[in-house]
């Protein structure tokens, strides 16, 4: 069973002939984790992209997610068969609950057992949860039992290190997957990733991912730009130093990008 890669390319916000070129650009350089979800709305587009490359189902990481209108019914379980048709693939291989369900309406034991059953019906090779609190992630390993859940995706980033749930996610067994890891292009504006960058004659981008890989974290940076997505692809040129990481850390300010009404009460 394939693991997930370190690097992977985003989709959120991008649509339709956008969506379906950055997957494609992403694949051409040599991205092979694409991660997209039903609210998005552009699994096809993203199953598309993936079909047009002709590359082996076994060597693409595909990751999609359940949105929580799904969550209290029977159509979870639909839903999911739903974005396979979408993506033209007959599973994923990695499927989330997109948010906890907002303010507990549906009862976690409940989609988590559909997220389970997913896994067990061959829907998806592993099952995660994304934008879980410490609390959240505690009680997800105690109604699935330790090992099930492969990662909790959270927003994280320089600014927003979100550390307490990073540990605590590890502690669990639980990899952690960052979005927005350049903070919808703050990152570029870093006067330190700007100097860190200097010496590998790299951009923050690619030191923030560099930082990134060094954490242990797993990242899916989107781009619609060509230059962009092959910089990101690049990053390992960037060896950065105990110096290096510690002044990355010191950027952390807390600043949390994504903060909808119906999220969880944040650590």
């Amino acid at each position: 069973m394939q693991d997930m890669p370190q690097l992977g390319i985003g989709t959120f916000r991008l649509e339709d002939d956008t969506a379906h070129k950055a997957v494609v650009d992403a694949l051409k350089v040599g991205f092979r984790h694409v991660d997209t979800a039903q609210i998005y709305g552009n699994e096809e587009q993203v199953g598309d992209a993936i079909r047009t490359q002709n590359i082996d189902r076994d060597d693409v990481f595909i990751t999609t997610k359940v949105w929580f209108d799904h969550f209290g019914n029977d159509s979870f379980i639909a839903s999911v068969h739903e974005s396979l048709a979408k993506l033209k693939v007959d599973y994923v291989d990695l499927l989330l609950v997109h948010w906890p369900s907002p303010h507990d309406k549906v009862p976690m034991e409940q989609y988590l057992n559909s997220l389970k059953q997913a896994k067990d019906e061959g829907l998806t090779r592993h099952i995660g949860v994304s934008n879980f609190t410490i609390a959240q992630m505690e009680k997800a390993v105690e109604i699935l039992g330790e090992g099930e859940i492969y990662t909790n995706q959270v927003e994280l980033h320089p600014y927003m290190q979100n550390r307490g749930v990073a540990e605590r996610a590890e502690e669990l067994g639980m990899k952690v997957t960052a979005y927005m890891p350049f903070a919808v292009g703050k990152v570029m504006d870093s006067d330190v990733l700007k100097d860190i960058g200097n010496k590998f004659n790299a951009t923050p981008a690619q030191v923030t991912l560099a930082w990134m890989k060094n954490k242990g974290y797993h990242t899916i940076p989107s781009s619609t730009n060509p230059d962009h997505i092959k910089d990101n692809f690049e990053f390992d040129k960037v060896k950065l130093s105990d110096e290096d990481m510690e002044r990355i850390g010191e950027l952390d300010n807390g600043e949390r990008i994504v903060d909808p009404d119906f999220g969880p009460e944040w650590d």
